[in-house]
């Protein structure tokens, strides 16, 4: 009779992101210049501006640049030199309540955890369940 083993637990399984993301975040939050709301998103000001704030249901125009804690790029819209425009209430949790804090003009980096993201489930192929987003936002305009 042969042996059954346990099937080690892959890199980017749902466990081992989520300690993955609570650890970064942890560690983060210890950065000098490194803020987090009530709802646990994280960011940092790179660059404050004074001006109009967003509402929830605005029209923005953003540059982004989205990444896993591994470096992978998702989105660049900063390389392309063309900016989106969103619709603040449909985006994820977290880009909904960080980019309502910022004035037009200003640049700021959020760190998502996962349960302001995708969650549990992630999305097909691109980001892994329970995955901690980075963004590096710039917002361009309300429309």
């Amino acid at each position: 009779m042969g042996r059954r083993d346990k099937k080690p637990r892959s890199k980017g399984s749902a466990g081992n992101n989520r300690k993955t993301g609570e650890d970064f975040l942890n560690q983060n939050l210890q950065k000098e210049g490194v803020f987090e709301t009530d709802s646990g998103l994280q960011y940092s000001i790179v660059d404050e501006k004074q001006g109009a704030k967003p509402g929830m249901f605005d029209l923005v125009k953003i540059h982004q640049r989205a990444l896993l804690l591994d470096g992978k790029i998702l989105e660049d819209t900063y390389r392309q030199n063309r900016p989106d425009e969103v619709k603040i209430d449909e985006l994820i949790e977290g880009l909904q309540e960080g980019l309502q804090m910022m004035s037009v003009g200003s640049r700021y980096k959020f760190w998502v955890p996962a349960d302001l993201a995708w969650g549990r489930k992630g999305t097909e192929n691109k980001i892994p369940p329970n995955a901690v987003l980075c963004f590096d936002i710039r917002l361009v305009e309300i429309c």
